[in-house]
């Protein structure tokens, strides 16, 4: 697909990354500074009743939306809390106010607002602001990724025995039951296995040398997106297993080398088959 606005040229894309900047910090800054005192409001379930929605996730995604369709009034947008709009420029906006929501009722600081600006079916620009510490990671695609301004790669590719990796869970109770028991294969298999609660953070993690590895099933787009971007920027490679592309199925993400290994590992436990409920 290409962009009526000419944003399918890779030098517009700088453009959308600084607005990407912009809006994911505006919106780091309101859930930090002004998230209420006191026990938040849960005002919706999503997948499960441990798939919570509060009132601040609408607030930060309102805020994202707002602000840049400010400038850029004929971009679309697709957000976590429902922000759904085709736009005509050709350009998407991939928004997740606050990936790691349970972390922030909580109030665990492994919480981050994710945007993403996607041309056709690619995403060519993400930013992903840790809202409590304030690191902020970044990528255009074909142009590297930074971590507060600074290029960041990913680690060598290490041996799978000496890999350390990140994963997550679904809500639904079937599905969360076989992660563990996929799990439970992989733990001794590994170095070790960190859980943050965040996919963006996991991915950022990776794409700076905090990780070798991450995988996960039951990702969506605006989980996906800018962490997504960043990692593969980093040099990762970032795919579904099999040779099938990220999605919902699973996303993985690791070095080359490594990529294959565990890509393989997981092939084997049948991990991207799809369980509900």
């Amino acid at each position: 697909m290409t962009g009526v606005s000419g944003m399918d040229d890779p030098g517009s894309w700088g453009n959308l990354l600084e607005i990407a900047l912009d809006a994911a910090a505006a919106a780091a800054r309101h859930i930090v500074e002004d998230r209420p005192r006191g026990p938040l409001e849960v005002t919706a379930t999503k997948s499960s009743v441990t798939d919570i929605v509060t009132v601040m996730d609408q607030q930060a995604e309102r805020l994202v939306v707002e602000r840049i369709r400010a400038g850029r009034p004929e971009d679309g947008f697709l957000g976590e809390e429902g922000a759904a709009v085709e736009g005509t420029s050709g350009v998407t906006w991939v928004i997740d106010p606050i990936d790691g929501t349970v972390n922030y009722l909580y109030e665990i600081p492994s919480y981050a607002v994710s945007v993403a600006a996607r041309v056709g079916d690619q995403v060519v620009a993400g930013a992903v602001v840790n809202a409590v510490s304030g690191e902020t990671w970044s990528a255009t695609r074909g142009r590297g990724a930074w971590l507060d301004g600074r290029p960041i790669r990913v680690n060598a590719a290490p041996e799978l025995a000496m890999a350390l990796v990140a994963t997550g869970f679904g809500y639904g109770v079937a599905r969360r039951a076989r992660q563990a028991r996929i799990l439970g294969t992989v733990l001794p298999r590994v170095r070790d296995v960190r859980r943050a609660g965040a996919a963006s953070l996991d991915l950022c993690a990776l794409a700076c040398g905090r990780l070798d590895a991450f995988y996960e099933q039951g990702l969506q787009p605006w989980d996906l997106a800018a962490g997504g971007l960043v990692a593969e920027e980093a040099g990762a490679t970032v795919g579904g297993l099999q040779g099938r592309p990220a999605g919902e199925a699973m996303v993985l993400a690791a070095p080359p080398g490594l990529f294959d290994e565990m890509a393989a590992l997981l092939a084997e436990l049948a991990a991207d088959e799809m369980v509900e409920g």
